[in-house]
């Protein structure tokens, strides 16, 4: 896998540290492999900045350290320091957990009072034992241990809870087919242990996903759930420094449930079809869904079993208003793909020049500013999709759909709702927060 899979990303935000260590690096990949190098200290987190392609290797994290905003910074922080849970007899367990089951603070392991210790850092460089920490060096089958600062009791276990713990119920919810869109069991941690916020608090992250907004897809309690066909189910946490993070759901043994016959033609948005189309409205072929050339690309077949990414045919895998591919053409990223309508009629198939009855004819141009802009256009200037106003995913953000009624924030459609030059979006592209879109200002002389 990827190297930074190791990683938990945080846009925006910079920590202080006293330990780090400066490098010039091209990208975050490069950062990674400089922290997993890192001999001055334990890496457990890189800071990167795009603008300077600046690299910090950090002894601490999040947890450990005061956080700020920070514009133009991505902090990258090592999963397993961030793990509270252990899992199977935690040899691997860096969690900070420092005090015994019975609550007797920990000795340090590098000190030899009270306890003269048998395992420390010089002798286990490789098994964690920084600070105080509990840890299991000697792989005990009862899990992480502490000397102790009790001179009386050398050593004593801590009580790091199982991974495993966060699914408890047994029910057929919990577990997930596809990538878990219709996940309705009751695991409300996250994969590193932290606690789900709930979906109808704005504390202590402020965001869209409310029920009211998405009724059908079940935002109770604080439970995981995918409402914005990200990889798997998503909670916000309550750590005020971790925004969000994957839920540790099993993925079913049984297959996912046959939901009808495959379309072969555009029914509604055209999410369930599965026709051999492979071919752009202005013509260009399609990339492969399985290749990165000429377009590097997220929508890896292996990652959404369910959404029929085969060879290069069109496909509408992240609700957009019909079935797209990217093309075989380097300078257009992806295009729409013209399906025939289920319900139009032979002989307006036959004709194509017929415009289906359920698509309006579209805005191309906008007035003014734009303000009163509302055409479907979902492309910026340089050809990035745009990200739907309701989704916090990649940027989070407080242009809301019930934030700015009046804007008409619908779907992923360009809009201009706080007064721009131009209608604009944020980008689906993690290192782009907006852009102005691909629209012409409409001709003066043309008639309102």
């Amino acid at each position: 896998g990827d190297i930074l899979d190791d990683y938990l990303r945080t846009d925006g935000i910079w920590i202080l540290t006293r330990n780090k260590q400066f490098y010039k690096t091209n990208n975050e990949k490069e950062c990674a492999e400089k922290c997993e190098a890192e001999r001055n200290f334990t890496c457990r987190a890189f800071l990167f900045t795009r603008k300077k392609l600046q690299c910090l290797t950090l002894a601490e994290n999040a947890k450990m350290a005061v956080a700020f905003p920070s514009m133009d910074t991505v902090l990258y922080e090592k999963r397993i320091y961030l793990m509270q849970c252990k899992r199977g007899i935690g040899t691997d367990y860096r969690g900070t957990e420092a005090k015994t089951q019975n609550g007797i603070p920990c000795q340090k392991w590098a000190e030899k009072m009270p306890h003269k210790p048998n395992y420390t850092p010089e002798k286990h460089p490789n098994a964690g034992l920084e600070e105080n920490y509990c840890r299991n060096p000697d792989a005990d089958e009862n899990g992480p241990w502490c000397y102790t600062t009790d001179p009386a009791q050398r050593f004593d276990y801590c009580a790091i809870p199982e991974c495993e713990d966060q699914v408890t119920h047994t029910g057929e919810g919990e577990c997930m087919q596809c990538n878990g869109e219709d996940y309705h069991g009751q695991v409300s941690r996250t994969e590193s242990g932290l606690q789900c916020q709930h979906w109808n608090v704005q504390e202590p992250h402020m965001h869209g996903f409310i029920l009211k907004h998405y009724p059908e897809k079940d935002l109770k309690e604080n439970y995981c759930r995918n409402p914005d066909g990200e990889l798997r189910p998503w909670c916000f946490t309550t750590n005020p420094n971790k925004r969000w993070e994957y839920c540790n759901i099993p993925r079913c043994t049984t297959p996912p449930p046959v939901s009808g016959p495959d379309s072969q033609c555009l029914s509604g948005k055209g999410e369930d079809y599965r026709g051999r189309i492979a071919i752009t409205e202005s013509g260009n072929a399609c990339q492969h869904w399985n290749t990165q050339h000429p377009h590097k690309h997220g929508w890896i077949p292996d990652r959404y079993p369910c959404k029929g990414l085969q060879e290069n045919y069109c496909r509408n895998p992240d609700g957009e208003k019909k079935p797209w591919c990217y093309t075989t053409n380097s300078s257009i990223r992806w295009e729409y793909c013209s399906i025939p309508s289920c319900d139009r009629t032979e002989q307006g198939i036959a004709g194509m020049n017929n415009v289906p009855v359920q698509v309006p004819l579209t805005e191309e141009c906008y007035r003014g500013t734009g303000q009163s802009y509302r055409g479907t256009t979902s492309v910026t200037a340089s050809g990035k999709k745009c990200q739907a106003w309701s989704s916090m995913f990649p940027h989070s953000h407080i242009k809301t759909p019930d934030r700015f009624p009046d804007a008409d924030l619908r779907d992923n459609y360009c809009r201009n709702p706080d007064g721009d030059s131009s209608p604009w979006c944020f980008t689906t592209d993690p290192n782009t927060i907006w852009e102005y879109c691909n629209l012409k200002r409409c001709d003066d002389h043309t008639q309102e």
